[in-house]
């Protein structure tokens, strides 16, 4: 086995690792993203904000390097994420942004499942018959 057949596997072993987010594994989908990220050395995006390129800055390679980082970071997260939420979170260019959208929406989702579930329960009455 070839050391790019090699990487390959490992790249897609790392992917694995992150589950497929479904409204109720929120915060562990979005550690996993962040662990995987890391192991790639993908995370730049992640930990760095977006500088505005000039056409004379001389930190020009650490800039691709960050877009190659956003760019891949922005492509996993949404291969991660079923097509019937992706519309429901605002598409954005930026993954530190991305995922914080994601917490956002997910967090607000929670609190309302939560205030509907505490609203049935108060709401509930025992008619004395049943189990």
């Amino acid at each position: 086995m070839d050391s790019v057949t090699a990487s390959v596997n490992s790249a897609s072993a790392q992917l694995n690792m992150i589950p497929m987010l479904n409204g109720t594994n929120c915060i562990t989908w979005k550690e996993n993203v962040e662990i995987v990220l890391g192991c790639m050395d993908l995370d730049l995006a992640l930990r760095k904000e977006q500088p505005i390129p000039t056409t004379d800055d001389p930190k020009m390679d650490q800039i691709e390097k960050l877009e190659c980082s956003n760019r891949m970071c922005l492509v996993i997260m949404k291969r991660m994420i079923p097509t019937g939420f992706r519309g429901s979170i605002a598409d954005s260019t930026s993954a530190k942004k991305f995922i914080s959208e994601i917490e956002q929406y997910f967090a607000k989702n929670e609190k309302a499942k939560t205030s509907n579930l505490l609203s049935k329960l108060m709401t509930m009455k025992y008619k004395e018959m049943g189990t």
